[in-house]
């Protein structure tokens, strides 16, 4: 496992042994990516991730790589959030993240409370959970963390397994399978 591109491109990322922790591939990143940049390399500088059910931290350090200005882990597993710590460091990076040891759900409501505000979430809960997409996609459907102007979530999940397509405001508006892998994505809906 690596990261993609951007500042720290090719360097290695740490992982942990077993299922448990089921990181996101090199190929998804990069086809995520690809699709949030869309030939702008400077598309997500400035910005501000969650990285939710964060493993290893891989999506969250390739944002960063790519110029985001803060991300925010949320990873209650002690062994997968010093993972994250490690990659972090063996990287260099010493600024313009928070990792935080409690569930999603959990996280989210600190962060709406500290008045953090997010463009991007990507959530990736182990897939056997399933009911935690509903969960935290309802969350974030009725939260103040995004952007309802253009604040965008994406959701990792099995391609067999389908998301719902509406949570209250979040509505998904493209989905992109790959392998076994698919990625759902979405925005706040447009009032009309």
């Amino acid at each position: 496992m690596r990261v993609i591109a951007g500042k720290y491109r090719s360097r290695p990322l740490r992982s942990l042994r077993g299922m448990d922790i089921r990181p996101t591939s090199d190929r998804l990143r990069e086809t995520l990516f690809d699709v949030l940049c869309a030939g702008n390399p400077e598309a997500l500088a400035g910005s501000v991730w969650l990285d939710l059910y964060a493993g290893t931290g891989a999506v969250g350090i390739e944002a960063l790589s790519r110029g985001a200005a803060m991300v925010y882990f949320a990873e209650q597993s002690k062994a997968a959030s010093e993972v994250i710590t490690a990659n972090l460091k063996s990287l260099g990076v010493t600024s313009g993240f928070e990792i935080s040891r409690v569930e999603a759900s959990n996280a989210l409501r600190q962060w709406t409370k500290a008045g953090v505000h997010a463009g991007y979430v990507f959530l990736d809960p182990p897939y056997r959970l399933r009911e935690e997409y509903e969960k935290t996609l309802s969350l974030l459907s009725e939260s103040s963390l995004l952007n309802d102007s253009g604040g965008l979530v994406i959701a990792e999940h099995e391609k067999r397994f389908d998301p719902p397509a509406e949570f209250e405001k979040l509505q998904r508006y493209r989905r992109l399978d790959q392998a076994d892998a698919a990625l759902s994505f979405y925005r706040f809906a447009r009032s009309s």
